[in-house]
């Protein structure tokens, strides 16, 4: 069984949460870490996990994108928040610079307020004993990759904490650095079952089996063959399929070693504990 490290099940139009974890386990995803990113689904994802504590784990942070809509009362909020309830790391946090910033404020400006939260949020996991979500966004071009470089400064303040970059799209070099540097872990989507990102699928054939996790980052990028469609947690399989072809390996083995990377990873329970 997989697990899938990385979704987003509050504030989105999935209907029945149990419709969504029985499809889910026909497809072979036990588990599941839904990502609270904003203050307005911070409850309801703490009450989702609880519901469905079998199938459902749960991560806090305010997502880079709305460091603006956030302040100090919030930071303050998710901290009282993650001590007193069982989160299983702190996320989904990090930069964006891909995004303009919101109309009237300047973007230097913008990416420092994200820098600002950043630290914050790695702050609050030291604290806890809490590992770390992380989303890395750059523009699309030939220039350095200066979000991934302030992410990587920040995170080398807190050696503590283990960082996984979820979504990764980045390049060898870059994983080598978070696996050398940071102690982290890199975890892929169904984009690698897109056509076109040669260049990622060929970073998640090499990677070290101690270093990977999978994840569908529902309810988006859902992957072939159901590309544009609403993502589900249970689709993992496939971009656990996808994995075990370009690493020439079995889905059995896949899923074994991506399921004890993300327990360890995440503090979660054994199977059937």
């Amino acid at each position: 069984m997989l697990i899938d490290t990385h979704c987003h099940l509050v504030g989105r139009d999935y209907g029945d949460p149990e419709a969504v974890r029985e499809e889910s386990l026909a497809l072979g995803v036990s588990h599941c870490i839904t990502q609270g990113t904003n203050p307005g689904d911070w409850e309801g994802s703490l009450a989702l996990a609880r519901q469905m504590s079998d199938f459902v784990s749960v991560c806090l942070a305010v997502h880079p994108l709305d460091c603006y809509e956030a302040g100090e009362d919030d930071l303050n909020r998710l901290a009282e928040l993650c001590r007193s309830h069982p989160v299983a790391a702190i996320g989904e946090a990090g930069l964006d610079y891909y995004w303009d910033a919101p109309e009237g404020h300047d973007e230097a400006d913008y990416h420092a307020r994200q820098r600002q939260f950043l630290e914050r949020h790695f702050a609050l996991a030291q604290e806890l004993g809490l590992n770390i979500s992380l989303h890395t966004r750059d523009k699309v071009g030939d220039t350095a990759y200066p979000c991934f470089e302030d992410a990587f400064a920040i995170a080398r303040q807190f050696p503590g904490v283990r960082p996984v970059f979820h979504c990764f799209i980045g390049t060898q070099q870059q994983a080598e650095r978070i696996f050398a540097e940071l102690d982290g872990m890199i975890s892929f989507t169904g984009l690698i079952t897109f056509k076109k990102t040669e260049a990622v699928q060929a970073v998640a054939a090499w990677c070290p089996e101690d270093r990977l996790m999978v994840e569908t980052d529902s309810p988006f990028l859902s992957p072939a063959p159901h590309r544009g469609k609403l993502n589900i947690p249970g689709r993992t399989a496939f971009v656990a399929q996808k994995l075990a072809e370009l690493r020439g390996v079995s889905p059995e083995l896949i899923a074994a070693r991506t399921t004890e990377n993300a327990r360890r990873f995440f503090r979660l329970p054994a199977a059937g504990s």
